[in-house]
């Protein structure tokens, strides 16, 4: 790992910093609302999508209402709750999932589809409606977590870049949730971006942050999505000088005393003691990324103590995950960083979302009756048919006991506890909020889960799934 904590230089008059060293607490933080790096989402798509729509639309059945949900059969071996992520990535990715002039050449060149759909296609926009878990909220086997109901022409094409986000930052947010119980309130550093995709290292940053974290080493997601940044210097700084106490007096000379130091390239007592001499008792923090964390943590946080630096923290990185964040509760660390483990979702890169098509209207007619319609087949892999609604049945102390799915009328009792949400209303977007509204939320889902939730050993689901 190469960034961690630390204060920067003065700025000028009026400019405005955050404080690196503590998570910062802002009234909104907003997606910029930049574009995406590509002509349009439209490709973002497997092709069969696009064959289907084409045999739809010669045999006349591209425009009959369907509903598509997004649903996980079941979650990663071992977890307890899933974390429901990338919802307003979702929604960006509707809002420009376009066939400009570029992608329809490219579409005519490959012989891709026929005329007739290259036609239909040029003119693509979503008019139907989504709904769906805020983005935030826990998620179980069986969840709905999200309904997209429009023609089957236009719904279909969305499936890949609505599983592609779901899938990808749902994971991510899962383990940074499970990071954060962990960390017990101690701040987490998102810096995984050198161990994923440029793009998904962004998506991941946010997940993180909506997942628990306080800030992210990458700059692209600290300005697209508002995030703390944070960095200060790697090994390679150390070992540029001819000594480790000229780079420690260089970055002092540079950032002030409040800076976070790097001890380990050497002997890690020896760059304490001369972290605190050039520093001051007041150096801001020190980073341990390598060795017997538990151990080194006591001894440095000895040392720092004896040399009368009390109110330096404790920084570790170094391949943690959430079971390695845990195993340091007892140890004298005041800040974690986390990057591989974190950006892979912590050995669950993916949350096996599906969507699937479960209902449909009999004929063409727009008063056409809806059916329920399923796949059936043999491996676990069937699905329930019908639109589904989803509601979290409280105990009598307000603790969430079932998550409850059903395709009927709602029960007058759980009525007030449904978790879908309008997203997208007759092509649309209703729901904008800022990222923080989505934090937020996700540490009131867990806070009324039941305790067990909490546990990081192997386990069931903590809610079952009843239908109705």
């Amino acid at each position: 790992m190469c960034c961690t904590l630390d204060a920067a230089p003065p700025l000028p008059q009026g400019a405005r910093r955050r404080e690196e060293s503590v998570p910062v607490n802002r009234q909104a933080t907003v997606d910029r609302g930049l574009p995406v790096a590509v002509p349009s989402t439209a490709l973002f798509t497997d092709q069969y999508e696009l064959t289907m729509l084409q045999a739809a639309l010669r045999a006349g059945t591209a425009e009959r209402r369907c509903v598509f949900e997004v649903f996980a059969r079941r979650l990663p071996e071992g977890r307890r709750y899933g974390v429901v992520a990338g919802t307003g990535r979702v929604l960006d990715a509707v809002e420009n999932f376009r066939f400009d002039d570029q992608v329809l050449d490219y579409l005519r060149e490959r012989g891709i589809v026929d005329e007739p759909t290259l036609d239909w296609l040029s003119g693509y926009r979503f008019s139907g409606d989504i709904a769906g878990y805020p983005e935030g909220e826990v998620y179980f086997p069986g969840s709905p977590v999200m309904r997209v109901e429009g023609t089957f022409a236009e719904s279909v094409l969305l499936e890949t870049v609505i599983l592609s986000i779901l899938n990808h930052d749902s994971a991510v947010a899962a383990a940074a949730s499970r990071m954060a119980v962990a960390a017990g309130g101690r701040p987490l550093m998102e810096m995984g971006a050198r161990r994923t995709h440029e793009l998904s290292a962004v998506a991941a940053s946010r997940a993180a942050y909506l997942g628990g974290f306080a800030s992210t080493s990458d700059l692209a997601a600290g300005f697209r999505y508002d995030i703390p940044t944070v960095g200060t210097s790697a090994h390679s700084f150390t070992l540029l000088h001819d000594s480790e106490r000229d780079a420690f007096t260089a970055q002092v000379d540079s950032f002030g005393s409040g800076t976070t130091l790097l001890v380990d390239t050497y002997d890690v007592a020896e760059a304490v003691r001369s972290a605190v001499e050039i520093a001051g008792p007041g150096l801001g923090a020190v980073r341990i990324d390598s060795g017997d964390l538990l151990l080194l943590a006591h001894r440095v946080r000895h040392q720092l103590d004896e040399l009368g630096a009390s109110g330096t923290r404790i920084v570790v990185t170094s391949d943690l995950d959430e079971y390695a964040i845990a195993s340091l509760a007892a140890a004298p660390v005041d800040a974690y960083g986390v990057g591989t483990q974190l950006v892979t979702g912590s050995g669950h890169p993916t949350c096996a979302m599906v969507y699937k098509l479960v209902a449909r209207a009999a004929s063409d007619g727009p008063d056409a009756p809806m059916l329920a319609v399923a796949k059936k087949s043999m491996g676990g892999k069937s699905s329930a048919g019908g639109a589904k609604w989803a509601a979290r049945r409280p105990d009598e102390d307000g603790v969430a006991a079932a998550e409850v799915v059903g395709t009927g009328p709602v029960p007058e009792e759980l009525r007030e506890h449904q978790l879908h949400v309008p997203l997208v209303r007759g092509g649309e977007t209703v729901a904008r909020e800022p990222l923080d509204a989505a934090r937020e939320r996700h540490t009131r889902a867990l806070a009324g889960l039941p305790m067990s939730a909490m546990q990081l050993s192997r386990g069931e689901p903590v809610l079952p799934t009843e239908y109705v």
